[in-house]
């Protein structure tokens, strides 16, 4: 569990070279730019097809792999939208991007179950549709409860959704939403019907949000009833939300939008309240919120755990010779080889501050993580931070401590601090450990 150095929760985190967008449109000023833009700001390839021709001889390849199209509906070769219906055959999932718009042709778009229409009559359609496909593509990553007894309705929500490239868990009861919530844990939307047979949607809404702050899941409560009480209610209990039906699939889809939005808004402000500045880690805010919890779970099901804390050796010096600047170069320059040797672990990386550093090993006892430790000193002995003419080496010292009992987070990591002393005390640039400190009594 760490945060990306350097990186932020932008559309950057969407670049991937490997996806493919298919861009159908003849005006040479709308491609050009938003071929630019889809590759840029976005990380797309993008192929351009100026008409039906062109389009059909990009799709004779069976394995053309487009992420995602997005289809003027009037061509040269196309004026009536055959250009839409040849993506849809072809089951791409869809933006029409359009200037001729009314209600007949506003129906024919929706009928084909498209990701989104947006139409060039601003000087902010091009904004509007680069936003519409970051949506989409955004959407592929949050999961969707939607709860309601009555199997017709649910398949209409559940391919509305799908349509919008969100992942999809359906359930017929409040008592089968909760058990999804448990089996699933990426749900971040509920769509709940009132009406259900084991409880209502107000009931459900309660008991979600005695586990779930609107800030991690939102819920829209939705209805057929006629009482205009009824979003009262629902939002009194605990909605983000709610619509009426029969509602404009539109609107459905704007609220969803609005609710995803406000949670991608917290996870960003989450992830800058987690994340030291310089570096990028965890910072140690963080660290003492969610270790205890890892350390409880590991204890609760009997597993081991240890923490260590790592310091910079002789690194008042280094800043006391070289300035400020060098010094915070080594410490970006310890930090990403920290998070370049733990990414995709469980264990739990931080900078407490200064140039101390904190890991929490889980499902790892003291002897297990002094030896992890010692080559991560031999790594990061091997780092080389230039300053000015010279190539400076780093060394460090870290003390590990294993957890064997319910204490407070505090003493787990006073107990390694004990072993950094000793650490450092014995000559620096090495792990000093519980463990290690029983085989030296035992020789």
């Amino acid at each position: 569990m760490v945060l990306h150095v350097g990186s932020s929760s932008d559309s950057g985190s969407y670049r991937n070279g490997s996806q493919k967008i298919l861009l159908v449109e003849d005006s040479r000023m709308f491609s050009a730019v938003l071929s630019h833009r889809f590759e840029t700001e976005l990380g797309f390839s993008v192929t351009h097809c100026s008409s039906l021709k062109a389009l059909n001889e990009a799709l004779a390849n069976a394995s053309h792999g487009f992420t995602m199209a997005v289809i003027d509906l009037n061509l040269p070769d196309a004026a009536h939208g055959e250009a839409l219906d040849v993506a849809v055959t072809h089951r791409i999932p869809t933006i029409v991007f359009t200037a001729s718009f009314d209600m007949a042709t506003r129906n024919r778009i929706m009928e084909r179950n498209v990701v989104d229409y947006v139409l060039k009559d601003s000087e902010f359609a091009l904004d509007n549709l680069v936003s519409a496909v970051r949506r989409a593509i955004a959407n592929r990553s949050t999961r969707v409860l939607v709860v309601d007894d009555v199997p017709s309705a649910r398949k209409m929500l559940t391919d509305l959704l799908e349509a919008q490239q969100f992942k999809v868990t359906e359930a017929g009861t409040g008592i089968e939403a909760l058990a999804a919530l448990e089996e699933f844990e990426d749900i971040e939307i509920v769509v709940t019907d009132y009406n259900m047979p084991d409880m209502n949607g107000h009931e459900l809404t309660r008991r979600i949000r005695h586990r779930y702050g609107s800030d991690w899941m939102r819920i829209i409560g939705i209805s057929s009833s006629t009482d205009r009480l009824l979003s009262a209610t629902f939002l009194k209990a605990g909605a983000s939300d709610f619509i009426y039906r029969p509602f404009v699939p539109e609107e459905l889809q704007c609220r969803i939008a609005r609710n995803v939005e406000t949670l991608t808004q917290l996870k960003k402000l989450r992830a800058a309240a987690a994340s030291d500045y310089l570096t990028g880690l965890y910072n140690r805010r963080y660290f003492y919120d969610h270790g205890p919890r890892l350390v409880n779970e590991c204890l609760r099901r009997q597993r081991p755990s240890s923490v260590a804390i790592l310091d910079i050796d002789h690194f008042k010096k280094l800043n006391d010779t070289y300035g400020h600047e060098i010094g915070d170069q080594v410490l970006k320059a310890v930090a990403e080889r920290l998070h370049s040797l733990f990414e995709g672990s469980n264990n739990l990386l931080s900078r407490l501050g200064g140039e101390e550093f904190a890991i929490l090993f889980t499902e790892m006892n003291s002897r297990a993580a002094t030896a992890l430790c010692d080559e991560v000193r031999l790594s990061l002995a091997s780092l080389k931070v230039h300053a000015d003419d010279e190539e400076l080496s780093v060394t460090v010292s870290i003390g590990v401590a294993e957890i064997v009992g319910y204490e407070s987070f505090e003493n787990y990591l006073n107990a390694a601090d004990q072993f950094l002393y000793m650490a450092k005390h014995n000559g620096r640039n090495q792990v000093y450990s519980d463990s290690k400190m029983t085989e030296e009594a035992a020789e």
